[in-house]
């Protein structure tokens, strides 16, 4: 099968605030590009020790009631041990092993395979480093 695996770098400025940065017409362009008309898997991936993905309803609330749960689960303060950059910068480092650095979603006939309210989204906390980098690819 020719170009069975593809790959491609999107640099992304998420800004010094926490923010949950909707991805998925990025993903829809590039599946577009890609694999028209292919079934197979898009892995997004951010290579980053302070941001992750997660599959999220956005515009109506809840990207916001996520970056709130996140501050009530992973408060900026002074109790973690991971201590260089802005205070309470160590939780930024915990939060990929809640919301992970990674997701792997079908892809039909050139189509993200995503429910009706889902969205792929780059979650960041960390107001520390405003550029972020995702990588999108397709196996199929």
């Amino acid at each position: 099968m020719d170009n069975a695996f593809t790959t491609h770098v999107l640099n992304i400025t998420t800004g010094s605030a926490e923010t949950v940065y909707d991805l998925t017409g990025d993903c829809t362009a590039f599946l577009a590009e890609t694999a028209p008309g292919r079934d197979g898997l898009l892995n997004i991936f951010v290579p980053h020790a302070t941001a992750g993905i997660a599959l999220i309803e956005t515009g109506a609330g809840s990207d916001d009631d996520l970056l709130t749960a996140l501050r009530d689960l992973l408060p900026a303060d002074d109790r973690w041990r991971h201590r260089h950059g802005t205070p309470g910068h160590g939780r930024d480092h915990v939060l990929p092993a809640i919301v992970p650095p990674h997701a792997t979603l079908p892809v039909i006939n050139g189509q993200l395979a995503l429910g009706t309210w889902q969205s792929v989204c780059l979650v960041d906390t960390n107001g520390d480093n405003a550029r972020r980098q995702v990588r999108l690819s397709f196996l199929g």
